[in-house]
């Protein structure tokens, strides 16, 4: 039997460290499947190193990392004891390209092996780590951490990630690793990264298990591509995300006209998932977006899931990584019936439709979108691009604007996108002193009402269990 099955209740993997690992050590502890967020860990873990790493639990996590000369190298760069005072020096973290960085590996590694040992300490329970298929040049690392942390699933979505399975296959048995990144251009359509793990540590890897794959999604035809070009096995369950699931979303399919006569896509019949023809795949599934309740709980398993995924529900939560500020401000507006969120088609430099909390001194606000300064100095959701002479350049939509023309690109790509990585930081409120938040959750907040005794209460992962199994 699938071990997977036992869990009714799977964590999203929720923005930029909205998803930490205390919060899924609790979901874990409560008896669901606690999930760790894989999105730009290792900026994370530097700023919370550059700010004294209050607690020392991430220097509790790195002295059990089986290398620990590569350990001390990360804590030699980004640790200050005092918490950044006043004109210290910062390092800054480097942006990935094909060709990372020594000090970029050993951060990307230790972040992810920090993230999952921190979730997974003191208890046997299963852990996952959710990874976006659009942020591809880390993955080879990021997979690498996770895996020396005996990760027990591997979440993935925003893409169609086939070679995850071969990936975890290859690291586990000491094996160079390869991913093939996109590349826009003519003649060059992809490039190959690849990773030996033992060459880059110098000594054999200690045995790893081989993590559960469990791919999201949002349509039968993807289920599909998976069964067709997997070997069998290599999928231990879906997520199957409908389109009121909060961050990205997948564009929709359904052709319409809108009033001007003009084609458009919204979503509609062609997005519907027919779930009697996933549970005949015999794959197990679970379904996400805007299930966080007994009742949906109970039409899921009608359907053939073997549970839910629910993210919005624990983001909201006491436990979770959200800005404490922003995240009492979410509470108040959802319980008053306030809180307004929308379906945002430009402001992902993906491409991809992304939900956008409107809440006051957030990029949300069209006047806090419009004053702040375009800088791309993340790099999370940059594009790969032929140049002219043949090599690959990085661009963004949400870079500054003569930047990102003068890398090819179209100005109409530019008009309306935000920097998602920056304001996704400060949501966690770890942003920079001038990036304001960007914030992301579900359609659905109703769940607020039967969570909260006022517009000023709160409620921890232990209620959220409570209510959703009531």
């Amino acid at each position: 039997m699938n071990s997977l099955t036992r869990f009714l209740i799977i964590m999203g993997g929720m923005g930029v460290y909205i998803s930490k690992p205390f919060i899924a050590k609790t979901v874990s502890c409560l008896g669901g499947l606690g999930t760790v967020s894989g999105v730009a860990p290792e900026r994370i873990l530097a700023r919370i190193l550059q700010k004294g790493d209050a607690g020392g639990h991430y220097r509790r996590a790195l002295a059990h990392f089986p290398y620990p000369e590569i350990a001390q190298i990360v804590l030699d760069k980004y640790y200050i004891e005092e918490g950044n005072p006043k004109g210290k020096t910062l390092y800054a973290v480097p942006v990935f390209t094909v060709n990372p960085s020594r000090i970029l590996i050993a951060l990307s590694i230790c972040a992810n092996y920090a993230f999952v040992w921190l979730a997974k300490e003191g208890h046997k329970n299963p852990i996952s780590i959710n990874y976006l298929e659009k942020i591809q040049m880390p993955h080879l690392y990021a997979i690498t951490g996770a895996m020396l942390a005996e990760v027990d699933y591997i979440t993935m979505g925003a893409g169609i990630p086939l070679s995850i399975p071969k990936v975890m296959r290859d690291i586990a048995d000491g094996k160079e690793a390869s991913y093939e990144i996109n590349v826009i251009g003519t003649n060059i359509k992809s490039c190959t990264m690849r990773f030996d793990p033992e060459k880059f540590f110098g000594r054999k890897l200690p045995k790893m298990k081989v993590p559960g794959f469990v791919p999201i999604i949002a349509s039968n035809l993807l289920a599909n591509i998976y069964l067709k070009k997997l070997p069998v096995g290599s999928i231990q369950g879906f997520v199957i995300e409908e389109p009121i699931a909060g961050g990205h979303n997948a564009p929709p399919r359904t052709r319409s006209t809108n009033d001007l006569g003009e084609a458009v896509r919204i979503y509609g019949a062609d997005d519907l998932v027919t779930y009697q023809k996933i549970a005949a795949t015999g794959i197990p599934f679970w379904i996400g977006g805007g299930y966080a309740s007994p009742e949906k709980l109970k039409l899921a398993l009608s359907v053939g899931a073997s549970g839910i995924q629910v993210g919005s529900i624990f983001a909201l939560c006491e436990e979770s990584g959200m800005d404490s500020k922003i995240r009492r401000l979410a509470c108040k507006l959802g319980f008053e019936d306030r809180l307004r969120i929308r379906t945002d088609t430009r402001i992902s430099p993906t491409g991809f439709p992304f939900k956008v909390v409107s809440l006051e001194d957030s990029l949300s606000e069209q006047i806090v979108y419009e004053s702040r300064n375009r800088i791309c100095n993340q790099g999370a959701l940059v594009s790969l691009y032929e140049k002219p002479d043949g090599n690959i350049g990085y661009r963004c939509a949400a870079e500054p604007v003569q930047d990102y023309l003068r890398k090819g690109g179209k100005v109409e790509d530019t008009i309306g996108r935000g920097c998602l990585c920056n304001g996704l930081i400060a949501t966690a409120g770890l942003g920079g002193p001038l990036e304001a938040a960007l914030v992301t959750l579900g359609d659905d907040h109703r769940f607020l009402c039967y969570l909260m005794t006022d517009a000023n209460s709160t409620y921890g992962a232990a209620d959220v269990f409570k209510y959703l199994l009531g």
